[in-house]
This record gives structure tokens, sequence and C-alpha cells, in this order.
């Protein structure tokens, strides 16, 4: 493309739009970002009720706080949100053209318009960690980057997605985010276009607030840690035996005294000496009783947790011999898990073409120029074995040209040095 063709193309973008990005960081780190709020400690059924009721009339901070937290006291959750997570940015990314997506679109300047949102991209050095954040919205049904313009070359181009705070997000009475800044520190601003990367994976209607991971096991979460505290406390009062000694009718109240502390050595220390007169008793407790329901209930809300975030419970916690009910075997389970990761698939795909391809296109070849998509490169896994099998009837049986850079990639094998653009196969 030439010069006086990008000029003009920039032109009509400017037009198409009514502000273009500013250069430079509206959000820069302070201070006070390292400041949070410990909702979760004390957490109780009514104050989650309040901080919920709160998200939902446009103040968010003691929410997201919360989810944090969450995360960071429960192992289970924290377990099930990163298989969640990684199952998304784990995969490789790519930039398709538009052309092979639409018919009718015109294919050299989708190519053209997707070979250079590959080029910025792939010089961001920290693109990857702004999809881990933007990830997050898993849970907390909203995360937030910043698209970093900067004037090179005599134009603007993006040098960087930059993750922001949680504690820097609000929302207005409408329900639409904003960001709080230095100068308006309470009600925040207004998201300027081309500039901001607003992930909300589960709002399809309603507030942000409301259709998170994070929100939907806040009550499990909350049960199940009522549980464990009542276990310790139970396990604290009933799973050392008692220690019970007798003492004679005339004893004194300073051999009595002497006798108190006897026991209490003997349940720090184990170790005691009495009189021959004093007789010494261990109860052990909770003999011949019922084992109290604490791991039941705590196993029971960790399947919850497991159902909302993986679809399923039995890859995380049961074995192939399960037989509980409708425990059909990890392969039926596992196919459910898959399901959710292309939604989320699509889901993010659909936010980084709006937000960061969207804009890179408009700017640089106009406003009518053919968006690129972002898309996950799924590889399901292969047997080997059976793979080399096909190879060989496609090939030596078949006689199909089988590019080699592409077998050594799905059999994992390195390349030689002057080896040819296609399997050979066996001479006939």
């Amino acid at each position: 493309m030439s010069i006086t063709e990008r000029i003009l193309n920039t032109l009509r973008g400017t037009k198409a739009s009514t502000t273009r990005p500013k250069p430079g960081r509206l959000v820069n780190g302070e201070a006070l970002d390292r400041w949070r709020e410990y909702p979760a400690d004390g957490l109780t059924p009514a104050e989650l009720a309040r901080i919920l009721r709160e998200a939902d009339e446009g103040a968010p901070d003691r929410a997201l706080a919360l989810f944090e937290q969450m995360e960071e006291k429960d192992a289970h959750l924290h377990s099930v949100a990163n298989t969640r997570r990684l199952a998304l940015t784990g995969l490789r990314w790519q930039v398709i053209s538009a052309a092979q997506v639409h018919d009718g679109v015109d294919a050299a300047r989708a190519d053209e318009a997707a070979e250079y949102c590959r080029r910025v991209l792939a010089r961001i050095e920290h693109f990857d960690e702004a999809l881990q954040h933007l990830s997050l919205a898993m849970g907390r049904n909203v995360a937030i980057a910043e698209n970093v313009w900067e004037i090179l070359d005599g134009e603007l181009q993006l040098v960087d997605v930059v993750p922001v705070s949680f504690d820097r997000v609000t929302f207005d009475m409408a329900g639409q985010p904003r960001i709080l800044t230095k100068d308006a520190p309470y009600e925040g601003i207004e998201l300027p276009p081309d500039k901001f990367v607003v992930h909300t994976p589960h709002a399809v209607s309603g507030h942000p607030m409301r259709g998170g991971l994070l929100r939907a096991t806040a009550l499990a979460y909350l049960a199940k840690h009522f549980s464990m505290k009542d276990w310790m406390v139970y396990a604290e009062l009933f799973g050392m035996p008692v220690r019970i000694a007798r003492y004679e009718p005339g004893a004194t109240a300073e051999e009595k005294r002497e006798l108190l502390s006897m026991l209490e050595s003997l349940g720090a220390e184990a170790a005691a000496i009495f009189s021959k007169a004093v007789e010494v008793q261990l109860l052990e407790a909770g003999r011949g009783a019922v084992p109290p329901p604490y791991e039941h209930m705590c196993d029971f809300f960790n399947r919850e947790l497991s159902k909302a975030w993986l679809g399923q419970t039995l890859t995380v916690e049961g074995t192939a011999n399960d037989s509980r009910p409708g425990a059909s075997g990890p392969a039926i389970h596992n196919e459910v898990r898959l399901d959710l990761r292309q939604d989320d698939i699509v889901k993010e795909g659909r936010t980084i073409r709006r937000d960061v391809l969207g804009p890179l296109t408009r700017l640089r070849f106009g406003p009518d120029a053919p968006v690129p998509y972002f898309k996950r490169v799924l590889e399901p896994p292969r047997d080997l074995k059976q793979l080399a099998d096909v190879l060989n009837v496609a090939v030596n049986d078949l006689g199909m040209q089988v590019p080699s850079q592409w077998a050594h990639h799905a059999l994992g094998v390195p390349h030689a040095a002057d080896e040819p653009a296609v399997l050979t196969g066996r001479k006939r």
C-alpha cells in the first residue's frame, strides 16, 4: 500500500470515528494500587448478600476483592478455576483473514489487514499476559486491558496491551464500565473509543457483575468454609482423648492443683508422673459413634464448585470406577468440559476482534476494511501409532501429497536439513 493510500485511509478512518485513541497510557500505576480489602475474612451470609448488592448498584470494589480472596483461600476453587482458564490460554492463538471466514470479501485487502495485525501483535512482548488477565473474566465476568498507542514513523500504532487492575473498575447507573483515575477517583471516566479492551464473557443481558462464575459459586464457597471451621473446632475438642485423674478424698487443694497441672502437661507433652494413689484414665473421643458430617459436606460443595466451573466432577474428584449415580466415565465427562472451552474460545475471539483487531484495521486501512479474526489453535491429542498408520496408507497406498513439515510437526520428529516438501513414500 502506498503512502498516499495510507493517508487517505487514515483520513477516512478519522471521519468515521469522532475521536482517535490518545497516545500513551490513561491508567498509570499508583501507590494506592497496592492497598486491598479483605472482605472474605469473617464473611457471613448477610455480608455476602450486601457485597453482591453493592456490586449491582455500581460499586464492585468489595465484590472483586472478595472474588480474589476466594481463589486464594480455597485450594479446590483455585484448582478448578485455573483448569478452566488454562484450557483456553494454554492454546496457541492466530489471526485469520476475513476472506477465510466470509465469502465475497476482498481477499487481497483482508489478507493484508490480517498480516499487519499479526506483525503488530507479535511485536507486543506481554500480549499473552494481557490475554491471561482477560481470562480472569470467567470468574469475575469483567476484565479490562488498555490499548497503548504511540506515534511511530508518523502514524498511530499499537505498542502494548496493559492489564487494568480490578481496583480501578467501576460501573455507572446503566451498568457501563468506567475506570477510576487520579482525576476521577470516585465516579471514574468513560472509556474512550478504541482505547480499552473490555471482556465480559457471561453478560448476555443485565448488569455485567451478575454473570461471573465466582459469584455463582460464592454461596458454596461460604458454606464449605463454615463446614471446615466447624470441622476444625470438632477436631480440637474431640480429636484428642479426654484425660481423667482421680484423687483420694483427703487430697489437699495444693495436691489438686498439682494434679491438674500434670494433666495439662500430659496433653501437651504426652508425659507426666503421678503418685500410686492417683488413678489416671484416657477416654478416646468418638469411639463407637457416627463420624461427623463435615467431610461429606466439604466434598459436596467441592463437587458443586467443579460442576459450575468445569461442567462435571469426575475428571477432578472421581475415578473410572466411580459408583455414584450418573458417573459414566472420564471420557464422557471430559466432552462437557471441551464444550465449555469452545465457548470460551468464541467469546475471547469476539472481544479481541472488536477491541484490538478492529481499531488496528480501521486506523491503518480505513473504516470499511475487512477486520481479521482472532482464533485459538485447537490441537486434539493424537495416537501417534494410529497417525503413523494413516500416513502410511495415505502416502504409500493412496499416493497422497502430504506436506513433510506438517508430518514432522504432528509426529514430533525433527526436520532434516535437505528434505523434500512432501513425503516421498515407498518406491513403487
